[in-house]
C-alpha cells in the first residue's frame, strides 16, 4: 500500500467521517445559496425551455433560415404548468435546491474522494487516478449541458404541445416536469461517463480496443436505441442530435482502452513497480 499504510481501521473510519461531514456542509451551503435565488433559479434556468424564447429554439430557427429549411423551426409556443399538491412547490423548491447543489458539487465531492483515497495508491497509480476524477467531472458537465441545452428541450416541445385532439388541453403536471429534468439531467450526465468506464475496465483486463472495434455496429444500434428512449420524438433530426454524441463518445472510448498487447506488457510493469515499492518497505 502507499503512504496511509500505517493508519489502523478505526483511524480510517475517522478520516472517512470528517471526509462526508465535509461533503455534507459543502452540499448544505450550496444548498442554501440556491434556495435564496428563487426567482433566478426557477424563472431564467429551470422553467427556460417551457417558452420558444428559449436559447436552442432560437438557435433552431436561425439554422431555419440559414439553411432555407423553415420546418426546423419551432412555431411558438409557451407551455403552462400546474400544481396540484398543497405543499408541492415547496418541496419542488426544496428538492430543485438539494438536486442543483449535487450537481454543482460534483468535482468538490470527486475531490474529497481523491484526498481519501489518494494515502492509499502507489505513486504509479496516483496520477492515473487524478486524471480519471479530472475527466469524470468534465464529462458529467458536458452531459449535464447537453442535456439541458439540447436533449431537455427538444422533449418538452414534443411532449408539451403534443395532442391526440385540440377538445383536450394539455395541462403539465409541475413533479412531472420537474421529473423528467431530473431524470435527464442525471441520465444524460452518467451516459457521458463512458469513455471513463471504459478506461477503467481496460485497466482492469476486463475490455481492450479489438473488443470495443470488433462490437462497433452492435453498439450503434444500442445507442440508437437510447437515443429513442431518451428523446419520445421520432424525427431523423432528434435522433441524430442524441445519437451523435453517444456514438462519439464510443469512439473515444476505444481511444483510451489500450490494445490487448499493450495492456499486458503494462500488467507486467506494474507488478515490478508494485514489486519493487514492496522490496523498499
Amino acid at each position: 500500500m502507499g503512504e496511509g499504510k500505517n493508519l489502523s481501521f478505526w483511524e480510517h473510519l475517522e478520516v472517512l467521517r470528517w471526509t462526508i461531514i465535509r461533503i455534507v456542509i459543502a452540499v448544505l451551503l450550496v444548498v442554501i445559496v440556491i434556495f435564496s435565488f428563487r426567482d433566478f433559479v426557477f424563472n431564467d434556468i429551470v422553467f427556460a425551455p417551457l417558452s420558444s424564447d428559449f436559447w436552442f429554439y432560437r438557435s433552431l430557427c436561425r439554422l431555419a433560415e440559414l439553411f432555407k429549411f423553415p420546418g426546423l423551426c419551432p412555431e411558438d409556443f409557451n407551455i403552462e404548468l400546474i400544481n396540484i399538491n398543497l405543499a408541492g412547490q415547496l418541496m419542488t423548491h426544496i428538492t430543485s435546491s438539494f438536486s442543483i447543489a449535487l450537481v454543482l458539487i460534483v468535482p468538490y465531492i470527486l475531490l474529497e474522494i481523491w484526498w481519501f483515497v489518494r494515502p492509499a495508491l502507489y505513486p504509479n497509480e496516483k496520477s492515473h487516478v487524478g486524471t480519471i476524477f479530472l475527466s469524470a467531472s468534465f464529462l458529467f458537465y458536458l452531459g449535464v449541458l447537453v442535456s439541458y441545452f439540447i436533449i431537455f428541450p427538444l422533449t418538452v416541445r414534443f411532449l408539451g404541445t403534443y395532442k391526440v385532439s385540440d377538445l383536450v388541453p394539455n395541462q403539465i403536471a409541475l413533479q412531472s416536469y420537474m421529473g423528467s429534468l431530473y431524470i435527464l439531467t442525471f441520465s444524460l450526465g452518467i451516459m457521458f461517463e463512458m469513455p471513463v468506464l471504459a478506461y477503467l475496465l481496460s485497466k482492469a483486463g476486463l475490455i481492450n480496443k479489438q473488443m470495443l472495434k470488433k462490437v462497433r455496429s452492435y453498439a450503434f444500434v444500442i445507442l440508437l436505441i437510447l437515443s429513442a428512449l431518451v428523446t419520445p420524438t421520432t424525427d431523423p433530426f432528434t435522433m441524430s442530435v442524441v445519437a451523435l454524441p453517444l456514438y462519439l463518445l464510443y469512439e473515444l472510448s476505444i481511444l483510451v482502452c489500450k490494445p490487448k498487447k499493450e495492456e499486458e506488457e503494462e500488467d507486467k510493469e506494474d507488478a515490478t513497480t508494485v514489486q519493487d515499492v514492496t522490496e523498499t518497505e
